[in-house]
């Protein structure tokens, strides 16, 4: 195995480790979770990018499901944001009025 890899396989499982202590008592602090879920993230990340570079091969993580909203709801959010706000302020400039005044 490459150092590299091995040490951000290291680094991924340390950052693992650590999240399920975080995660795993009784009481969860949600600071130290949100802390050690960005070291995980980030340590995938970087091992993604070793393997990218030594292999070719693509992110192993690519296909796992993102935590979070669906797209359409997020859509939709989105558009009901922009409605308020052009209700209170007028057309938002990066949207294009749809009808022309006198």
């Amino acid at each position: 195995m490459s150092k590299k890899i091995d040490a951000a396989l290291k680094d991924l499982i340390k950052a693992l480790k650590k999240h399920a202590d975080a995660v795993g008592g009784d009481a969860v602090s949600l600071k130290k979770a949100q802390r050690a879920s960005a070291k995980v993230a980030a340590a995938a990340s970087n091992y993604a990018e070793v393997v990218l570079v030594k292999s070719g091969v693509g992110n192993p993580f690519d296909d796992m499901i993102q935590p979070g909203l669906q797209p359409s709801t997020i859509e939709s959010l989105h558009a009901e944001r922009d409605a308020i706000a052009q209700a209170l302020t007028g057309p938002i400039p990066s949207q294009k009025p749809t009808s022309k005044s006198a």
